[in-house]
């Protein structure tokens, strides 16, 4: 058994043992066997803990989840400019994905995890109420008539994309022969296109 076992903390170690080889294979490239072995536990210790692979997979999104709510909280304090807030949680977004590519990639797939799971609801909702409460600002500064749930939505959607576009860009840019916009610069650049989009006509 590893230290981590001895330690009590198996069940993190399990998760983390997850996001890792999510990380390196993708979602399907996971199996319980492995993940115990790569915790450096019995082969029967993921199912103890989470009775099966879905179980394991969910504890590890709830997890993700958890970590972007934590940090589009922190991208909002102590900020009172809605523009500036904005742009914070869109960084916050990308670099938490970036951070975590292997809970990033399991929470965004709700064949391999239970989207029904209460932690994992509750983690979703805490994340996406940040948003919320920054576009709430934005409304207040910007635009009293502003439709919150929906531009809200489209951030969303929007640091999404930019998360998956830093994948690829890089490569299509040089096959292209095209010059390479980094990511914090695109950040800046969404924000105010969207920004403008909400602002009061």
């Amino acid at each position: 058994m590893s230290d981590t076992y001895h330690h009590g903390d198996l069940p993190s170690a399990l998760r983390s043992a997850t996001a890792e080889l999510v990380a390196e294979r993708g979602p399907r490239g996971f199996s319980l066997r492995e993940v115990a072995r790569r915790a450096g536990v019995s082969h029967a210790a993921p199912a103890h803990h989470f009775g099966d692979s879905r179980g394991l997979l969910t504890s590890v999104a709830v997890e993700g989840f958890s970590h972007l709510a934590d940090a589009l909280t922190a991208a909002a304090e102590d900020c009172a400019d809605a523009r500036e807030r904005l742009r914070r949680c869109g960084e916050a977004y990308v670099e938490t994905a970036r951070a975590y590519p292997g809970h990033y990639a399991v929470m965004l797939d709700e064949s391999i995890h239970d989207p029904d799971n209460e932690a994992l609801q509750l983690e979703g909702m805490r994340a996406f109420a940040q948003l919320i409460a920054t576009i709430e600002t934005l409304r207040d500064q910007l635009n009293p008539e502003l439709d919150v749930d929906t531009a809200a939505t489209l951030c969303w959607s929007a640091m999404h994309g930019l998360v998956e576009l830093d994948a690829t860009m890089a490569t299509i840019a040089d096959r292209h022969d095209m010059p390479v916009v980094d990511i914090e610069t695109r950040i800046d650049r969404v924000t105010e296109l969207m920004i403008s989009g909400f602002a009061s006509r």
